[in-house]
């Protein structure tokens, strides 16, 4: 087989031109593509931020706190003055009932308290006023120790100083101001310094103060 040598440089330079070509126009479009490609990512970085930057909701402006209210120290509490307690004594009653059983023994006195005297005279009234005033006296004096409470005559001017007694003095009249007052002696007041009940009996009844009489 006979090659003609003259005919393969224009047949090979034709190839490689074509080839040439091609892969020059390959490598064109792959550097503008990728030159593209390149382009648009950093567009994208570059737009990132700002799109963020737009999308991220606005951070609320914090409400202007209010200074607390300076606290004023406690000041103690004045004391307290406590009222007085009043204690209450409750007696029986037998003593009272023994006594008026005694009124009523000497000197008739409930007979006499319990009676309508309007249909009587003075003089009747008079007569028996002074049984019950001499039964009366002489409980008294058996049973029960007696003394004023004020020396001084009655009608004497007298002055009562601050922090009297209230319970073994009244005043009476125009009371004005407070203590001292100057006043009259109206009565000099009693107190008893010693009773002398007698005894009773177990049983017996203090209500009955005065026994019904029959007369047989």
């Amino acid at each position: 087989m006979n090659i003609d040598l003259t005919l393969i440089p224009s047949t090979f330079d034709a190839v490689h031109a074509g080839l040439l070509a091609t892969v020059a126009g390959l490598l064109v479009l792959q550097i503008l593509f990728l030159t593209i490609a390149f382009m648009a990512v950093f567009r994208k970085r570059e737009t990132t931020p700002a799109r963020l930057s737009v999308e991220r909701p606005a951070e609320p402006t914090p409400l202007p706190v209010a200074p607390k209210p300076a606290i004023a120290e406690a000041k103690p509490e004045p004391a307290r003055v406590k009222p007085e307690t009043v204690i209450i004594k409750e007696y029986t009653p037998d003593a009272a009932l023994q006594l008026l059983g005694l009124l009523q023994k000497e000197a008739r006195f409930i007979d006499f308290a319990q009676e309508d005297v309007g249909k009587y005279s003075d003089a009747d009234i008079g007569a028996a006023a002074r049984v019950v005033h001499e039964g009366c006296r002489k409980v008294l004096r058996q049973h029960f120790e007696l003394e004023s409470v004020r020396t001084e005559a009655e009608g004497k001017r007298i002055t009562l100083p601050k922090g009297f007694d209230a319970g073994s003095i009244r005043i009476t009249g125009n009371i004005v101001g407070v203590a001292p007052f100057t006043g009259t002696l109206v009565h000099r007041g009693w107190k008893a310094t010693e009773v002398k009940l007698p005894k009773v009996t177990e049983g017996h009844d203090v209500k009955i103060i005065s026994p019904a009489e029959v007369e047989l």
